[in-house]
């Protein structure tokens, strides 16, 4: 129970500071980017790093950039299906599951 006190306040506080930081720049729709994933995956860090040391920590960092780049792979590709090839949403979206199981499959 304690690891999740810990979890709760860490990302409480880092959310807190991501979205002070999201509402100081321009244009306002960073504060949704900088509101959730990075506090998230920065209290989820500091916890690893407590429990089970840096190396550990470091696969797990490797492991979030691996799926951003393959997150941003499938919106690209999400956008791409929409617009340019006017696929309908759900043809669109797993189309672009190919692509993201690709890219997280081979990174």
């Amino acid at each position: 129970m304690g690891e999740y006190a810990i979890r709760f306040v860490l990302g409480g506080f880092v959310v807190s500071a991501f979205a002070m930081l999201g509402d100081l720049l321009r244009p306002k729709s960073f504060a949704g980017l900088f509101g959730a994933a990075p506090s998230v995956a920065l209290a989820t860090l500091a916890i690893a790093i407590v429990q089970h040391g840096p190396l550990y920590a470091a696969v797990q960092t490797r492991s979030m950039g691996i799926g951003a780049v393959a997150l941003a792979v499938y919106s690209v590709l999400v956008c791409h299906n929409l617009v340019r090839a006017h696929l309908h949403a759900l043809a669109a979206t797993l189309v672009a599951l190919v692509g993201w199981l690709v890219v997280a499959g081979g990174l």
